[in-house]
């Protein structure tokens, strides 16, 4: 079973702690601590800058929530507008292709109901 990135991360740092503290002068695998955090060093940075640019989607993700409650607001002014333009209007075709319905393609919202048929 392949390891987890997060799983990578913990070990990495997991382990580059426990030789700083508990042998710091030995070598393991023909590698010095250093030379051991040097040869990890692109993973670490790599797992950095995914953070930092995780924190960059969560800043534009937020700025755009804020420009689109300015931009809704905006958008009710202008349908508004067009409502009240005496040449345009709610069954206008600029009404229509702004995505909203016309006035004359809307139902009327009269039902009749029916009886139900006697049971046999």
């Amino acid at each position: 079973m392949p390891n987890s990135p997060k799983t990578t991360a913990e070990k990495l740092e997991r382990m580059s702690n426990a030789w700083r503290t508990l042998a710091h002068g030995k070598t393991f695998g023909g590698m010095t601590l250093a030379q051991f955090e040097a040869a990890t060093a692109p993973s670490r940075e790599t797992r950095a800058r995914i953070d930092d640019l995780n924190d960059q989607l969560a800043k534009a993700i937020a700025d755009r929530d804020a420009a689109d409650g300015a931009s809704a607001a905006r958008i009710q002014l202008a349908v508004a507008g067009v409502l009240a333009d005496p040449t345009e209007g709610p069954d206008s075709a600029l009404y229509e292709a702004f995505g909203y319905t016309r006035k004359s393609d809307r139902k009327s919202g009269l039902t009749r109901k029916r009886d139900k048929p006697p049971e046999t």
